[in-house]
This record gives structure tokens, C-alpha cells and sequence, in this order.
């Protein structure tokens, strides 16, 4: 069995974020290795709502420098998850 719990790591709250939550898009960083369908049917199952379908991308690291050591933050993955226009994710309202 899967646990959605551990799809879902968090909702990505940003400027951009806000925006598209007005348009019903929902943000999150989900687990690098879940698949949209997994995405979706965590959304479904954790949230009570029908989303209508899922975008995932790959964010890469970003350079950064501590002294005179240079690396990178880590990568990550975020899935925008589009919900029909009557139905809210009620977690995110007041935020």
C-alpha cells in the first residue's frame, strides 16, 4: 500500500504560488520518485477533492558559496495540481 502522506512533503508557498491559486492550482514538493497518477490519487485522498490533472517538474539546485567553498542547494520536485473551479483545498485559505 502507498503512503500518500509521504508523497505530499509539503505546499509551496510563494508569490507565484498565490497566483496560481486563484486560477484553482495548487503547488506542492512532492517525493522525487512519485509518478502524476500517484500525485493525483494523494491529492484525492488526503485533500477530498478531484483534480483534473497534474504538472511535475524538476527544480535544480542553485549555486551558493559559504567562504570559499562553492556547491549547490539541493534538487527537488514540485507538482502543480489543478483542481475544478467549485472545489478548494481548504488547508491553504488564510494563508
Amino acid at each position: 500500500m502507498i503512503n500518500y502522506e509521504a508523497i505530499l512533503i509539503k505546499p509551496v508557498l510563494s508569490e507565484k504560488a498565490n497566483v496560481l491559486r486563484e486560477e484553482g492550482k495548487y503547488v506542492f514538493k512532492v517525493d522525487p520518485r512519485a509518478t502524476k497518477i500517484e500525485i493525483k490519487e494523494a491529492v484525492r485522498r488526503l485533500f477530498n477533492v478531484h483534480p483534473i490533472s497534474c504538472t511535475v517538474m524538476r527544480v535544480g539546485g542553485k549555486p551558493k558559496r559559504q567562504r570559499n567553498r562553492a556547491g549547490l542547494t539541493s534538487s527537488w520536485k514540485k507538482a502543480i495540481v489543478r483542481l475544478p473551479k467549485d472545489e478548494k483545498i481548504s488547508l491553504f485559505e488564510g494563508v
